[in-house]
């Protein structure tokens, strides 16, 4: 007698998208096929917007290049960073999705050390699903997974937790290294499989990469904007630290979870640290003046959204960091305009976008 097998629907199939940012044919997704072909992707193609990127067949997808930004932001376009991997916040903002997933192009699916396929989405998933505990730090690493537990001492009151906004993946193989430290270890390779994943404490800031990145759009989107980097500006390579930053402070203020740790995906691809350091050069200096920044931050107690906290966050980069360089002034403004931006896009429910000014009901 046969049986029909139906395989189980992947988790938040309908409510998550997959944003990827590229400036090449999408071959890698070869290998993400059986894990990534269920769900949606939104591409944003960087470069030169004539240039047809081929995707392999079967994927659902939506492509956005250059030309299609400026259509749809206007104006406004001005914020979405031109040849830097920071073009793929774009995607963030027109996803109706709960969920966003980000990878970039050059990486492939890992292996745990039994020799299994990892499969990364399932486990950002089960990040973002289960609970954080940002104000006290479990020894165990993440109480909610299967064999772990609070351990004793864990305060009965904190250990219902709060909600996850970010998931944060690692890397197997081609560590995620600053120009310097490229130079100084080029043939340096990461094959330290960790099973671990923590809870980041709160007024604990940590340097966030965008290549293997899960985030709760409706509860930290609209803070997850990677600056304005690349061609044009003076710094690039920080793109996904200065969200990185931004994000932790904001999920702080409204108590809000940041995990990292599992799951790993395999960077194949070391980009040219002498080409990396001369994007990152003034951002080596300037960092020793933004942690300082962050590690100050308040944030006012009636600034209970993400979109409210970004607008605060801005006023005091305009007010303390564009004195350590102007382009700080153009960032400040650069945040503001990619929150109209988000709201245009994203008006309230019940809401209805309009062209000009603010959503009608």
């Amino acid at each position: 007698m046969a049986y029909a097998f139906h395989a189980p629907t992947p988790l938040l199939k309908e409510e998550l998208d997959i944003v990827i940012p590229t400036i090449r044919n999408l071959d890698f997704l070869e290998t993400w096929r059986p894990f990534f072909q269920p769900y949606h992707l939104i591409i944003v193609q960087d470069g030169d917007p004539n240039k047809t990127i081929r995707v392999p067949e079967g994927f659902d997808y939506d492509l956005y290049n250059r030309n299609d930004i400026t259509r749809i932001l206007g104006p406004k376009s001005s914020c979405i960073s031109f040849k830097d991997s920071a073009c793929r916040c774009f995607g963030y903002m027109v996803s109706k999705k709960k969920y966003i997933y980000t990878i970039d192009d050059d990486c492939f699916v890992a292996k745990d050390p039994s020799g299994k396929d990892i499969n990364a989405l399932e486990q950002h998933i089960k990040n973002l699903l289960s609970p954080s505990t940002p104000f006290f730090f479990n020894t165990l690493y993440d109480p909610y997974r299967d064999g772990a537990d609070f351990v004793r001492g864990y305060p009965f009151s904190l250990r219902e937790g709060v909600p996850t906004a970010v998931s944060h993946g690692l890397w197997l193989n081609v560590p995620d290294y600053d120009a310097p430290t490229q130079l100084v270890k080029p043939l340096e390779r990461n094959t330290r499989y960790v099973d671990a994943i923590l809870t980041i404490p709160k007024g604990t800031l940590f340097p966030m990469c965008g290549m293997n990145l899960a985030f709760d759009r409706e509860l930290i989107g609209p803070a997850m904007y990677f600056g304005l980097m690349g061609d044009g500006q003076p710094i690039g390579r920080y793109d996904d630290m200065w969200a990185g930053w931004c994000t932790k402070v904001i999920t702080d203020h409204l108590g809000l979870g940041v995990k990292t740790g599992l799951p790993y995906i395999w960077h194949s691809k070391a980009s040219n640290a002498f080409v990396n350091l001369k994007k990152e050069y003034n951002g080596i200096f300037w960092q020793e003046e933004l942690i300082p920044f962050f590690q100050s931050v308040s944030l006012p107690k009636d600034a209970t959204t993400a979109q409210k906290c970004y607008l605060e966050l801005a006023k005091q980069v305009r007010a303390k960091l564009g004195k350590v360089d102007g382009y700080f002034n153009k960032l400040a403004d650069s945040m503001v305009t990619w929150i109209e931006a988000w709201d245009e896009l994203n008006p309230p429910k019940g809401g209805v976008a309009t062209a000009n000014g603010p959503p009608k009901k």
